[in-house]
């Protein structure tokens, strides 16, 4: 679960090493779902509500799924062709209508267990501070501006009702702050 100072407090991954690492730690201390649920979060910019809603019909055999946001109810299409082998191959190992399936039911995974594995990863390979399940959409949010500069879009992507709050959401403006403060200086010679 997470309330509002939770998703403030956590940050993007702004390191691609450290996201190797997650990737790596999913892989070797979760489980194969969790992985995919990140490599899904980092590369869509899903909220991991939406995600965890999908079912394999949603996404086999599709390079492109429509879905409909849960918080804004706004459509959005996700591209998938990053990622499209990987959940391809995934999806002949699960035994459910749900692409994130629990062991407990006929149901998908708890964002609150969706959390845990995360949470578990990451203290795993020294990344505990900061790390939830709103770390995949604001990773992806981040080096999608970091990669194409074009924060409209980003901003439509996220479904953003402003600039300001994309920027703020990412973590952008503190970067950019700090980075004019690293060589400013008077009267230093």
């Amino acid at each position: 679960m997470t309330t509002t100072n939770q998703v403030k407090d956590v940050q993007p991954i702004r390191n691609k090493q450290q996201i190797d690492d997650m990737i790596w730690s999913l892989k070797r201390h979760c489980t194969e779902r969790d992985y995919i649920l990140f490599l899904l979060g980092i590369n869509s910019g899903l909220r991991v509500g939406d995600m965890l809603k999908l079912k394999v019909k949603d996404v086999k055999g599709k390079k492109r799924v429509a879905i409909q946001e849960g918080k804004t109810k706004k459509k959005r299409i996700i591209n998938l062709n990053n990622l499209y082998s990987i959940i391809q191959e995934y999806i002949k190992t699960v035994n459910s209508e749900w692409l994130f399936p629990s062991r407990k039911g006929d149901k998908s995974i708890s964002t609150t267990q969706a959390y845990r594995q995360l949470k578990k990863a990451g203290e795993m390979v020294d990344i505990p501070e900061g790390i939830g399940t709103h770390t995949m959409r604001k990773t992806f949010g981040y080096w999608h501006y970091k990669q194409n500069k074009d924060i409209e879009a980003l901003q439509q992507i996220l479904n953003h009702s402003d600039i300001k709050a994309t920027k703020r959401y990412i973590g952008i403006t503190e970067d950019e702050i700090n980075n004019t403060l690293e060589s400013f200086s008077l009267g230093i010679s």
